[in-house]
């Protein structure tokens, strides 16, 4: 090598010996970005909207109205489209697996297969379908639940200071104002709680009064200025009323120690109509008003797991809450194999987002452990793959984080695991802050807690320990 003169650098080729030769390669991306414009699908591609004029879609009375709760009113608006093996396969599944009933707004409904006619094939693989109407062949033959499975698997209601109110962390709360929703998921970690009884589960109930349990909320708050810290929710806020919405938040914001106000709602893509509405709208504007005359952060949390669900609606419900004076709008989706758990769909997803609706990715969440999703779950190992895989192409801020929610522990980022059996698919994790349940044991911040990996992701030697273990890890 020859010496250096002072005042040089050495510089290393960057492309190597063969530059040129390589400089003539185009070298792709393992991820290429591209900005997708939404389109609203034509809703009178199914037999039974055929007739519906665009006033009548867009407004949430009439969406509310015609949403599909059985299999009958599916028929009827898809026509003969759909097999009868197909409506088999469904009510196979509602019988024996469901833990949600069936409730799809037409909204959330026309983004299935949303460029054809529906079909059966069609909806089969369809991601919306997967998740939202799903059917019994979808299901793990050998263990469509966990053998820890748990009905409420985050330990909510043991967390319950009052009925429906969750204190789990130390600065903030969530508040279950309602116990329905204008649609229904498959994987719903609240299954306990949110939505009507189904043949396979008898759901349980609030047993307060509505307005009772939201007085015995509030006056909890104000006793406790620890709390700087709320999530609105439920079931879903676009199925509480709005005057009584309202004047619960209104209530909030008069407490000082309150400095988060966070409203969450799927009907911002499942009935964009119900935000868009004239009343929702100006009290909306008045809520967010207040918030900043006060320095409090007002935002709207929604819950989009597939692109396809974005649709021009949905951007405008979105560009109209920021312009009534919402601080953020944040996003938090479920990582479900078939429907985004992949590389390039989380990234579609993220990007649509934020160029088209103005929302921020926020977290990706591995698939609570309630009975009938373990065909949904994805391992904890191919989860922090996909962490790893994002990085570096959105910015920063709006680069979701892959969480596991550990029951009695919280969220965790997936590289959090202190250790990691993929064997038997056994993942251990601690905290940093004690729960109400713990708060008086001294070892509850060196405990370990633990995951669970779908056991049909494992190899035969873990998923043969599970068979020979039963219901039991220890």
């Amino acid at each position: 090598m020859a010496e250096l003169k002072f005042g040089e650098t050495m510089h290393e080729p960057v492309l190597g010996v063969n530059a040129p030769e390589r400089a003539k390669t185009t070298i792709c991306q393992p991820y290429e970005y591209s900005r997708r414009e939404l389109v609203e699908p034509d809703w009178r591609r199914f037999p039974g909207w055929q007739n519906v004029t665009r006033t009548e879609w867009r407004d949430p009375a009439w969406q509310r109205a015609r949403s599909v709760r059985n299999l009958r009113q599916l028929r009827e608006v898809c026509g003969g489209g759909l097999s009868e093996e197909f409506f088999a396969d469904l009510a196979a599944d509602q019988e024996r697996y469901a833990t949600m009933p069936l409730r799809l707004t037409p909204q959330l409904m026309n983004t299935i297969s949303p460029r054809v006619e529906p079909s059966t094939a069609g909806w089969y693989m369809d991601p919306v379908r997967r998740y939202m109407l799903p059917a019994a062949s979808d299901r793990q033959s050998e263990w469509p639940s966990h053998p820890l499975a748990t009905r409420d698997s985050l330990g909510e209601r043991a967390m319950w200071m009052v009925e429906g109110l969750v204190h789990r962390y130390p600065t903030k709360v969530l508040v279950e104002l309602t116990s329905t929703c204008p649609q229904y998921c498959g994987h719903c970690t609240r299954m306990d709680l949110v939505g009507t009884s189904v043949p396979g589960f008898t759901k349980n109930r609030f047993s307060m009064r509505t307005a009772d349990r939201a007085d015995a909320m509030v006056e909890y708050l104000r006793g406790r200025p620890v709390v700087r810290d709320v999530v609105v929710s439920g079931g879903d806020v676009a199925n509480v009323p709005w005057p009584r919405l309202q004047m619960f938040v209104e209530q909030l914001l008069e407490i000082g120690s309150i400095r988060d106000i966070r409203l969450a709602t799927k009907g911002l893509i499942g009935l964009p109509q119900h935000w868009l509405a004239y009343e929702v709208r100006k009290g909306m504007a008045e809520l967010a008003n207040v918030a900043s005359a006060r320095n409090v952060n007002f935002s709207v949390h929604t819950h989009v797991n597939a692109v396809q669900q974005l649709t021009p609606l949905v951007a405008e419900a979105s560009r109209g809450l920021l312009e009534a004076g919402v601080g953020e709008l944040r996003n938090q989706s479920v990582l479900l194999e078939g429907v985004n758990a992949t590389v390039n769909d989380i990234l579609d997803l993220c990007f649509a987002l934020r160029d088209e609706t103005s929302i921020l990715p926020y977290y990706f969440y591995l698939c609570d452990m309630v009975p009938g999703v373990e065909h949904w779950r994805i391992p904890l190992g191919r989860a922090q793959t996909l962490q790893d895989s994002i990085m570096g192409y959105l910015p920063g801020f709006a680069t979701p984080r892959i969480v596991c929610d550990v029951p009695f522990v919280g969220k965790r980022w997936v590289h959090q695991a202190v250790a990691y059996d993929r064997e038997k698919g056994i993942s251990s994790w601690r905290k940093n802050y004690r729960t109400p349940l713990d708060r008086d044991d001294s070892e509850s911040l060196t405990d370990l807690h633990s995951y669970y990996d779908p056991i049909n992701t494992l190899p035969e030697a873990g998923r043969q320990w599970w068979r020979e273990m039963g219901r039991s890890p220890a």
